[in-house]
């Protein structure tokens, strides 16, 4: 049989395909990511039973568009308020720790072009509504491929999920500029004791990988202890934190 075939021929270019510009740039990264960081590897489990409702009857006294992703980001922010040693730049040189002022939060968004990972400038500054509003203004221009190299400058910290997909739980790599990556899966019934009793209630698997130069194991797991206590507390990342969920929802 001649290999050269037109037919041959085209099932050969089928199986070998050049890679876009996008994942010849996740491929260093990530590769950079892995060879220059000593990621540390933590996992929690968070009862979201009260996240899920406050998100909807939040949505629907504010008009705001409210996600999960949006809780996580601002619970990612408050919680490094509390641990800025997760955001320190280690200069082991000098022997110095250095907290910057501003935190840059990622997010990881699976757009036409590839995976990429617009950043919310100075987020610790910003209120429920804001991380929501800044978070869908990037998800839209990166889905538009309409980012700017701006865009993707000064992470921090980024934010990974993949409960679209039916993912439990993960550890995503983090991009050589960010000190961590939290991640997050789908949103699960779990049936849990409760006062003795058994109940259902809704669980999110929230991890962190993050580089222990810059954070030990306890200053981790505080932290990521923090963002989980946050979300099961939803109502304390809005400027309404006693409204009451409402039973009409």
């Amino acid at each position: 049989m001649d290999l050269k075939t037109p037919e041959n021929t085209e099932n050969k270019d089928s199986r070998r395909r050049p890679l876009t510009r996008i994942q010849k740039l996740i491929g260093r990264t990530m590769l950079e990511a892995k060879q220059t960081k000593a990621f540390g590897y933590y996992s929690v489990w968070a009862d979201v039973t009260d996240m899920v409702s406050m998100r909807k009857e939040y949505s629907r006294q504010t008009g705001i568009r409210l996600t999960t992703n949006d809780l996580v980001l601002t619970a990612i922010v408050r919680a490094a308020a509390v641990f800025p040693q997760v955001c320190a730049k280690p200069n082991l040189r000098a022997g110095l720790w250095e907290v910057p002022e501003k935190i840059g939060l990622g997010f990881a968004v699976a757009a036409p072009q590839g995976l990429v990972v617009p950043v919310i400038q100075d987020a610790g500054r910003l209120t429920l509504a804001e991380m929501a509003e800044a978070s869908d203004t990037l998800l839209r221009r990166a889905r538009a491929n309409r980012l700017t190299p701006d865009d993707f400058d000064g992470a921090t910290l980024v934010l990974s999920g993949l409960g679209m997909y039916g993912i439990e739980w993960f550890y995503a790599i983090a991009p050589p500029s960010a000190n961590g990556i939290v991640s997050i899966g789908y949103i699960a019934d779990e049936v849990v004791p409760a006062e003795g009793k058994p109940a259902i209630r809704k669980q999110l698997n929230v991890s962190l990988a993050i580089d222990q130069c810059a954070a030990d194991e306890m200053t981790a797991a505080a932290f990521l202890r923090k963002i989980a206590d946050l979300l099961e507390a939803p109502w304390t990342l809005t400027d309404k934190p006693n409204l009451p969920i409402s039973s009409n929802d």
